[in-house]
C-alpha cells in the first residue's frame, strides 16, 4: 500500500511524540482499532521510511539554525500543506502557483491522489478547450483561413537569356 495521508499524519503524530494509539487516532482511526493500527503502522516500511527521512531532516535543521516563531496564520497554512503530504522545503521556494502545481504534479515523494490534483488544476493553463476562444478570435481564424485560399499567386517566373 502506498504511503498515504493517514500513514503520513500517524508518522507526524510519532513525531510529536504521542503514542502509537494517541498518533492513529489523531490520523483518523477508529478508537476501538486505534492500538492494534498504532502497531501495524510503526512497523509499515513507508512508515519507517518517513520517520527516519524526517529525524533525519530535524536534526538536521536544529543544528543549522535557530529562528524566530513565524506568525500564527502562516504556521497553520504550512502544517496544512505539510499534513496534507508536502514537503515544507519546497513548499515556501515557489512563489508563484503555477510553478508550484507543476513542482507538486512532477514530485515522485508526492502522494498521487495529490499530483492528479495538481494535474486537473493545471489543465485550464496548458491546454484551453476548442470551444473557449472568444467570437473575435473565431472571426480572425475565419479570416486568416479566407485570406489563404485567395491570397495573391506569386509572380510568373522570368526567362533569363543565358547571353
Amino acid at each position: 500500500m502506498a504511503f498515504n495521508s493517514k500513514k503520513r499524519a500517524f508518522a507526524d503524530a510519532v513525531l510529536a511524540g504521542k503514542s502509537n494509539r494517541d498518533a492513529a487516532i489523531a490520523a483518523g482511526y477508529s478508537a476501538a482499532t486505534a492500538s492494534a493500527a498504532g502497531s501495524r503502522l510503526v512497523k509499515d516500511k513507508d512508515v519507517v521510511a518517513y520517520l527516519a527521512q524526517q529525524r533525519k531532516k530535524g536534526a538536521t535543521k536544529r543544528a543549522a539554525t535557530q529562528k524566530a516563531d513565524p506568525p500564527a496564520e502562516q504556521v497553520a497554512v504550512t502544517k496544512a500543506a505539510v499534513a496534507a503530504g508536502f514537503d515544507l522545503d519546497s513548499i515556501l521556494t515557489f512563489s508563484d502557483p503555477k510553478e508550484f502545481l507543476l513542482a507538486a504534479m512532477n514530485d515522485q515523494s508526492t502522494e498521487p491522489k495529490l499530483r492528479v490534483d495538481a494535474a486537473k488544476a493545471l489543465m485550464p493553463f496548458m491546454h484551453a478547450k476548442p470551444g473557449e476562444a472568444g467570437k473575435k478570435d473565431a472571426k480572425a481564424e475565419a479570416a486568416r483561413k479566407a485570406a489563404s485560399k485567395f491570397g495573391a499567386l506569386a509572380p510568373p517566373l522570368k526567362l533569363v537569356n543565358g547571353k
